[in-house]
């Protein structure tokens, strides 16, 4: 797998190449890349994405406009007619506990704690679907892509789990409720118990400017950038649970070898 930055990641698995929540431009409206940009060869031949929920960063149409038009887009319930109303052509959906085989991969949606509205959970207006996790399996390992998730009764109950990739910030300089921090993410992961746990939804965006703001709110987010994934680790080891930590900075690669 390669991390790509804030909650996109490249997995190959089953004999395909899927994408978590694709954001592959240096923008996402107000936010900016704040590390290197992707490299096409990164996402080009991308056969499945897998959409966690509606927020623009990670239902973000300008990226899904750059994949193969026969890509498989998979999005939460009720959401596919807006999407293609936005010219993305393969789109279907998934609910919590329903499942899709593509060859030698399954795909299942699970329940995840966070607002699924388009606009956030204030706004009555636009799409609204349930936020999702998914596990996938193929080639003997399972692994748990959270999408934005809080802790949540039941979380427990996933059954074995070879990777699970884990949110342990955003993109401000807080969190709004629905999110897993640093610290809870590291209670995540002592309930869900898997083989190799990666932090993801970190030190890739920021809003403009922000980060070359003087001391106070930039001096606080140029560390948002960098401590999150740290302060998990940390506290995934006060748990008992270092060894099942790897950290990859946006761009980098984690082997899945030895991870079943």
């Amino acid at each position: 797998m390669r991390f790509l930055g804030h909650s996109t990641v490249r997995l190959e698995l089953g004999g395909k190449v899927v994408l978590t929540d694709p954001v592959l431009t240096s923008r996402v409206s107000l936010l900016r890349r704040v590390v290197a940009p992707l490299r096409a060869q990164d996402w080009a031949d991308a056969d499945v994405v897998l959409i966690s929920h509606l927020h623009g960063d990670h239902l973000h149409v300008p990226s899904l406009r750059l994949l193969r038009p026969d890509t498989r887009v998979i999005v939460p319930r009720g959401s596919a007619e807006w999407v293609r109303r936005r010219g993305i052509r393969r789109v279907e959906e998934i609910d919590v506990g329903q499942t899709i085989v593509d060859d030698g991969l399954r795909i299942t949606a699970t329940y995840a704690d966070h607002s699924g509205h388009r606009w956030g959970p204030r706004s009555t207006r636009g799409p609204d679907s349930p936020a999702l996790g998914h596990i996938l399996e193929a080639d003997g390992l399972r692994v748990y892509a959270a999408g934005d998730t809080d802790l949540f009764d039941g979380m427990g109950s996933f059954g074995e789990l070879d990777v699970a990739l884990l949110p342990v910030w955003g993109w401000g300089p807080n969190l709004g409720p629905g999110h897993l921090d640093p610290e809870r993410a590291a209670a995540a992961v002592d309930v869900l118990r898997p083989r190799l746990a990666v932090p993801v939804h970190w030190g890739t965006l920021a809003v403009a400017g922000l980060t070359r703001a003087p001391a106070g709110h930039g001096e606080r987010m140029r560390a948002l950038l960098q401590d999150p994934p740290h302060r998990f680790a940390a506290a995934a080891a006060e748990l008992g649970n270092a060894h099942r930590v790897r950290i990859a900075r946006p761009g980098e690669d984690v082997s899945l070898q030895g991870a079943g």
